[in-house]
Parts: structure tokens; C-alpha cells; sequence
């Protein structure tokens, strides 16, 4: 069984950081694209960030240069560190393992104060 397990959001004010980890289990970890979602209120899913199995990373434009993904193969986590927050980052950010459709995590509330 498959899972993927967010931590690490939270209440933070404007211009604070925050570092959210993801844990997987059920699969074999280091082959997989991982990835970061995040969905607001009355919003649409969106891209935040994918790390690829060799590392490589991609993130939406808006989110380029303060925030960062990366992977611990050993722990079988990703992480996404996320500075310079702006109340419009509010929102539920996703876990993600591997293309269409893939395996998502149940999600952790970032909330982002002015």
C-alpha cells in the first residue's frame, strides 16, 4: 500500500519560512518523480515543484528562487523549503509520486498571515 505522508505546515507570517517533508512508503522510492501541489481556496490545483529520480528539479515561475525541493533517498522523503512567503502562498500543498495519474498525499495546510 502506497503512502505519502506531508508535514510541516503551519501558520506563518509574510516574509517567515517554512520546510515541508514529505514521507513515502510502498514503493520503491529513489525511481520515482516526486513532486509539490498546492491547491487555495476556490482554486485549481497547481504545479509548485518535481524533483526527477536523478535529482533534477523544476518549479512554477512564481515560486522559482524561494522555494526548494529536494529528496533524501536514504529516508525515503522530499522536502520543499519554502522562504519568502507571501500571504497569496496560502493554501493546501500536495505530495506527489510518479506521472498520470500517480500517488498523492492527504496534504498539509500552509497558511500564509499579512
Amino acid at each position: 500500500q502506497v503512502q505519502l505522508v506531508e508535514s510541516g505546515g503551519g501558520l506563518v507570517r509574510a516574509g517567515g519560512s517554512l520546510r515541508l517533508s514529505c514521507a513515502a512508503s510502498g514503493i520503491n522510492f529513489s525511481r520515482y518523480a516526486m513532486g509539490w501541489y498546492r491547491q487555495a481556496p476556490r482554486k485549481q490545483r497547481e504545479l509548485v515543484a518535481t524533483i526527477t529520480s536523478g535529482g533534477s528539479t523544476n518549479y512554477a515561475d512564481s515560486m522559482e528562487g524561494r522555494f526548494a525541493i529536494s529528496r533524501d533517498n536514504a529516508k525515503n522523503t522530499i522536502y520543499l523549503q519554502m522562504n519568502i512567503l507571501k500571504p497569496e502562498d496560502t493554501a493546501v500543498y500536495y505530495c506527489k509520486a510518479g506521472g498520470v495519474p500517480g500517488y498523492w498525499g492527504q496534504g498539509t495546510q500552509v497558511t500564509v498571515s499579512s
